[in-house]
């Protein structure tokens, strides 16, 4: 058997086999084990940005929650504003109206009264040239001057009364 060709080219085989077969487990579990590494480093990557998109996607809902809430907060705020210039508008034009309905009546009493003057003033201007006519058509000097006197006489008493 050990002069047998056949035999060393067996045990040759077998030798070169275990020895090949060692290095290229060796490197085969290596490789594997680099791939698994990699794999295991890309899973743990993921992972993490992962976890940083829920952190940013919570903290992308908080702001939009806040900024819905201010921007309630802001339309009611303005909502109540319009409220307010609404209602101090229509004070504002109920006061205008008020000042202009007033501002009216007095210059309607200034025109009444001036009126009433234009009135008296033409009522005395006209009885006094009626009385002028009368007296002229009626009276001569004597009858005058017993006018006079007596309308002299008469004068502390209109004064005190005035």
């Amino acid at each position: 058997m050990l002069q047998d060709p056949k035999f060393w080219v067996a045990s040759s085989f077998i030798i070169f086999i275990l020895l090949f077969g060692k290095l290229a487990w060796s490197r085969a579990t290596a490789i594997l084990d680099a791939r698994g590494d990699r794999i295991r480093a890309e899973l743990e990557e993921a992972s993490r940005l992962r976890a940083e998109a829920e952190a940013m996607l919570a903290q992308a809902q908080a702001e939009r929650d806040a900024a819905t809430a201010e921007a309630a907060a802001m339309i009611e705020r303005a909502q109540a504003e319009a409220q307010r210039l609404a209602t101090a508008a229509a004070a504002e034009a109920e006061a205008a109206a008020r000042r202009r309905e007033r501002m009216a009546m007095d210059r309607i009493a200034a025109a009444e009264a001036s009126a009433v003057t234009e009135v008296r003033n033409a009522a005395a201007e006209i009885a006094t040239a009626a009385v002028r006519e009368i007296i002229v058509a009626r009276h001569d000097a004597t009858a005058d001057a017993a006018l006079i006197d007596s309308a002299v006489a008469s004068l502390p008493t209109a004064f005190r009364a005035a």
